[in-house]
């Protein structure tokens, strides 16, 4: 049985959450490992660990952030086309409306972030890795032993080299992603 991969808006959406959420990034960047092994039962009480929250975004992150999503909406319109309810809305119409959602999000996109692959090849391609960083590797499926791994280039990743953020105004709220439009 083949599963399906995710459309455009679908991973679109999955990474705006990711970029949201300081949980979900650290779960997206973490590999998939296989299951400890049982260790033998120990004399000493087991020790009780609390699990830490992750730390709450800085906030020059939640800057970064918001001032990243402005600029998808002032070029592209992002958040007016993700609140639209487009169940009504024919796919042609859909389509009309992503060309443009996308023509601006590149433009934002690309004059502000170098972005490259974080593994070269070709998707579908066999890769062999000598060794993983699970920052820019996530490995899925049957995952066991020590590398190499060999396997199939699912998404070659993407990493930003550079980031070029305008600067930004003394007094300007960050949290107005978009002013409103009142005409006169």
């Amino acid at each position: 049985m083949s599963q399906e991969k995710p459309s455009f808006f679908a991973r679109l959406a999955i990474a705006f959450r990711v970029l949201f959420s300081s949980e979900l990034a650290a779960n997206a960047v973490r590999p998939a490992l296989p299951a400890p092994t049982p260790k033998e039962p120990s004399e000493e009480p087991p020790v009780k660990v609390e699990s830490e929250k992750p730390p709450a975004p800085t906030l020059a992150e939640e800057a970064a952030a918001l001032q990243l999503l402005a600029l998808l909406q002032r070029e592209g319109r992002l958040i007016d086309f993700l609140k639209e309810d487009v169940a009504e809305f024919s796919d042609e119409d859909i389509g009309a409306a992503a060309r443009v959602v996308h023509e601006g999000c590149s433009k934002a996109l690309f004059e502000h972030f170098t972005i490259e692959p974080a593994e070269g090849g070709e998707e579908g391609e066999a890769i062999t890795l000598e060794s993983v960083d699970p920052a820019r590797v996530r490995l899925t499926g049957n995952v066991a032993g020590d590398p190499p791994f060999q396997g199939t280039l699912q998404h070659a990743g993407w990493v930003a080299k550079d980031v070029s953020l305008p600067a930004i105004a003394d007094g300007h709220d960050l949290n107005v992603l978009a002013p409103a439009e009142v005409e006169l």
